[in-house]
């Protein structure tokens, strides 16, 4: 008996062990950003015959940058099914495949991780944040991001053989708390997509379609903000404003009388800390004190 994959029951039978298979990631993504990652993100999945191999990305940049959203985004516009694991310090190589689970009765189910999911029904997995995870997790992935394609899982003693839609990307952050990936790992995870912080305009239009109902003094305010943090190589990133947005409208709500720039300024202390209120203007600082709410 072959692999015989039921979506509909989200179960998957493997020579005769059948397999619960992960939930699909079914929220909508808005890609607000520059064209140029996601045409290199289609291009590297591109097939151009039938032994034609997709390539295997990583998206790289700053925490909060947007490189799993442009991923789900491009993969919902190819009409694949999504499938989001995170990758951790912690990730080992059965959690990347498949894992076992003690049912009623004490009889082991077998679970599909969500990368062995998108294998199984010709989808998109999304590692996110790979560079967080151990060489020896990765070792388990070598021959699935070559030629080969498959993964050998020791626990069912089975090889399990990816669908020719299968698509693989892993977002990496750019920060000092990752793992220097091996080099034969790397050279598996191809084009490197690099992701910089988006212009002033586009930030607007990113927060203003995340946080509909903030006012416009108080994106003005922020992407003024955002402007000298990147100038001074900070790492605030769009979904550090979107947080802040939120938080400072919902303060004025509550503190109506309370000038919005000065709300803003709770928001920035309580979403990025007190450092980060070096980068108001001197103006603005002396006209409006930032002092705790009452």
């Amino acid at each position: 008996m072959s692999t015989q994959v039921h979506w509909e029951k989200r179960i998957a039978n493997i020579h005769g062990n059948i397999i619960k298979l992960s939930q699909e990631y079914n929220d909508n993504a808005v890609w607000i950003g520059h064209s140029l990652a996601q045409q290199q993100l289609r291009a590297a999945w591109l097939r151009f015959s039938k032994n034609d191999q997709p390539m295997n990305p990583r998206l790289v940049g700053k925490p909060g940058i947007g490189k799993t959203t442009l991923a789900v985004s491009v993969s919902q516009e190819l009409n694949l099914p999504v499938f989001v694991m995170q990758g951790t310090g912690d990730t080992r190589p059965e959690d990347l495949i498949i894992s076992a689970i003690l049912g009623e009765n004490q009889q082991i189910h077998y679970v599909a991780s969500p990368l062995v999911t998108a294998m199984l029904v010709g989808g998109v997995c999304i590692l996110d944040e790979g560079n967080r995870m151990s060489e020896k997790s990765w070792a388990s992935l070598a021959p699935l991001l070559d030629h080969r394609r498959y993964v050998d899982s020791i626990l069912m003693s089975e090889r399990i053989v990816a669908h020719e839609d299968f698509r693989f990307v892993t977002t990496m952050n750019d920060d000092a708390s990752v793992y220097d990936l091996p080099e034969y790992i790397q050279s598996r995870l191809n084009p490197q997509i690099l992701l910089e912080f988006p212009d002033s305009d586009t930030e607007r239009r990113i927060i203003k379609e995340a946080v509909p109902y903030a006012s416009d003094e108080l994106i003005n305010y922020l992407i003024n903000f955002l402007i000298i943090g990147h100038q001074f190589d900070e790492s605030y990133s769009v979904r550090d404003g979107i947080q802040i947005a939120k938080y400072a409208q919902r303060l004025k709500s509550i503190y109506t009388d309370k000038p919005m720039s000065e709300l803003l300024r709770c928001s920035l202390e309580a979403v990025l800390g007190a450092e980060c209120l070096k980068y108001i203007s001197d103006s603005e600082r002396n006209h409006h004190h930032l002092r705790p709410l009452k």
